[in-house]
This record gives structure tokens, sequence and C-alpha cells, in this order.
């Protein structure tokens, strides 16, 4: 009930105001008529319509605010010409008071304040109102200027109290702005990394299938059997890239999927299988191993993986009749990565950075690793990767 008479005075605020000067009227019509028979106005009629001519500039205080304070001022002109004060006159000033301190600036408010107070002072100390009781004007001064200080203190305090509501809601309207970007932002970061994922996979797949097809064409009139072996392994290597395109277009779609149904992501332990399908693509790889291994977490392994697949992937496209050489060594305190290959490295024409080259650099970037890229001394490419053991999360095998 209170909330929709609330957004009815929001909405109505003439009906609102008009309704409030008349409960004015009727509250000064029910005190003139509870006084007394000797105190009582002798023309009671009278007295009530100049009741409702103080309180009409109340049904204008929203709507129109400084014609309603004009109107105020005028009425002013009642007591002084009638010696007599309409009971709703004084309760009109405070509201406009009030209103005006509440709904202007600062100045505004103020200048009214004192539009309306002053005629005031100056009409009960020069031309004082006859009454019951008999008070000198400095007491009718110090009630007056107490009475104005209240009513603009409390319309300053309600106008502070509404800035600071607003100002609440609208840093509670950016921060659910802010959440809601960085929630969306967190999305599009993940649809990026799972598409470097999907690049990574893909492009080393598809990459051996070219290549395997290549080679059994040209063997297929001398050698029948090695080009089918040739055509098997493409045939597997194809089924592997559709089930991964499957299940990583399945997360972009859904956003979600069970763990349950992902075969694990590549470690450590697949790293001999992905060297011997790089062999049997056609680039000779050799791997070695330097020092004890140590059990890393699935994350850092991963990201290991993925640094010797994309490297190797780009040495099947750029290096063209060379070998490779992959490397690790597990040192005290880092583990190395090393990939090496003796072709005709990258085309000195291409300026840009591959998004694998990008990829592979904020994998290590991740994990406090660092990454160097870039020619050998004496032709083909070299991919170095160090990894801090203690930030990998390593524990002696």
């Amino acid at each position: 009930m209170t909330n929709r008479l609330r957004v009815w005075t929001r909405r109505r605020p003439l009906a609102a105001d008009a309704c409030f000067a008349v409960v004015m009227v009727a509250l000064a019509a029910t005190f003139l008529l509870l006084m007394p028979r000797e105190l009582r106005p002798v023309q009671l009629w009278a007295a009530l319509g100049w009741s409702v001519l103080g309180a009409a500039p109340v049904a204008l205080r929203r709507v129109a605010p400084w014609p309603a304070v004009g109107a105020a001022m005028a009425t002013l002109a009642v007591p002084v010409l009638l010696r007599h004060a309409p009971a709703t006159q004084g309760l009109t000033f405070v509201v406009l008071t009030y209103t005006m301190a509440a709904h202007q600036r600062l100045r505004p408010a103020a200048l009214a304040a004192l539009l309306l107070w002053m005629p005031v002072v100056l009409a009960n100390v020069f031309t004082p109102v006859d009454g019951v009781l008999d008070m000198g004007p400095a007491y009718v001064l110090l009630n007056n200027l107490l009475t104005a200080c209240v009513a603009y203190a409390v319309g300053r305090a309600v106008q502070a109290r509404r800035q600071s509501t607003r100002m609440l809601r609208e840093r509670a309207r950016i921060a659910e702005a802010t959440q809601r970007s960085l929630a969306e932002q967190a999305v599009a970061d993940e649809r990026r990394r799972i598409a470097r994922e999907l690049h990574d996979v893909v492009a080393h797949h598809v990459s051996v299938m070219g290549v395997l097809a290549t080679g059994a064409r040209r063997v297929l009139p001398r050698d029948p059997d090695a080009a089918d072996g040739a055509m098997a392994t493409i045939e597997e290597t194809g089924r592997a890239t559709l089930r991964e395109l499957r299940r990583l277009l399945d997360v972009l779609r859904t956003d979600a999927e069970p763990a349950a149904e992902l075969a694990p992501q590549p470690g450590l332990t697949g790293i001999e299988t992905l060297v011997e399908q790089v062999r049997e693509a056609g680039l000779p790889v050799t791997l070695r191993v330097d020092g004890a291994p140590a059990s890393l977490e699935e994350g850092v392994a991963l990201a290991v993986y993925r640094v010797i697949q994309e490297a190797l992937t780009n040495a099947l496209k750029h290096a063209g009749r060379a070998s490779a050489l992959v490397r690790l060594t597990w040192a005290d305190g880092f583990l190395a990565v090393e990939v090496t290959d003796t072709g005709r490295g990258p085309d000195p024409a291409a300026d840009r950075i591959g998004h694998g080259l990008v990829g592979m650099r904020e994998r290590v970037a991740l994990y406090g690793g660092v990454l160097r890229t870039g020619p050998r001394t004496g032709g083909g490419f070299r991919v170095y990767a160090r990894i801090p053991l203690e930030s990998a999360g390593a524990v002696p095998a």
C-alpha cells in the first residue's frame, strides 16, 4: 500500500499536492471548530476561506515551485491588511521551504528560503498581528527563524539522502555491468582458448594426413604394402581429428560437457606416440630425455605436450627435407624443452607471428616459464621452453 501511494504521488504530483492542501484546510477547520467560542474569529466562514487561500500554493509546490513561492509571498498581504493570519499560512511556508530545499540546488533553495521568510520576519516585527497571547517581536522573530532553519535543514538532509541513494544505485549498476562484462570476457577468453586447442590438435593431424597422403601416392606403384600402411594411418588420424572436432565443437556450443565423456588430455606419456606419428609422416625425429623425470600437474604436462606438438607440426610444414630432435632436460629447479630441426627454417618474407607461436608463449608464461624461438646457427629452427618445476608443482618420480 505504501509503495503504491509513493508511485501515485510521483506520477501525479499535482493531484497529490492538491490532496495535501485539502488536508491542511481540513486540519485548519478542525482547529477552528475546536477552539473555545470566545477565541474563534467573528467571521468563521471568512477565516476558512482565507485558510483555503493560504493553502493553495501547496498544490503547486512540485509542478510549479517558483510560482508557488510567489503566491505564498502574495498571501502575506492578508495578515497585513486584515490583521488576521490564516491558520494554514504558517504551515504553507514551512512546506514550501522544505520542498525547495529538498528538490532544488543549494543557491535556489537558499534564495527561496530568504524570499519566503524575510517578508514574514519584517511583517511580524513592524506590523505584528493581534492575538490572544501577547508575544514580543523578539520572540516572534526567533520562532520564525528557528522554524525556517529546521524546515530548510530537513529538506537539505532529504536531498542529500536522495543523492546518496542515487549514487549507490549508480555504483551498483556500474558494478553489475562490470561484473557482467568480466563474465562475458571470461567466456570469450575460454572460447579463444578452446579455439587454440582446436588449432593445435587439428593442424597437427591434418599436417600428418597430408604428408602421409603424399608419401602413399608416391610409393603406391612400387610398394603397395607401405602405401596401405600409410592409408591406414591416415584413416586413424582422420577419425581422431573428427572426434576432436566433435568434442571441441560440443564445448563451444553448450559451454559445458561432462568430463566423463571426454578422453584425458595428452601429457608427457603421449610424447613418444606423438614423435612416432611425426616419424611415420616422413620427418625423422629423435627423442632424448636427460635427467630424472618428475611427475607434473596435468596442466603443465599438457602445455609441454602442446609446445612439442606445435613445434613438430611447424617442422613438418616448413622444414622440408630435414630431421628433428626433441630434448627434455630435467634439472634442479626447472624443466627444459627443446625442439630443433635441420630444415630450411621459416620464410624470411613472413613478418607476422602465427597463432601457434603465440599459443606456445602463453602456455609457457602461464606457469612462470620462458619461451625462445628463432633460427638455429647453421640452419634450421629452434624452439626452447624453460618451466620452473616449483611453479609447475613437480613431484620427484
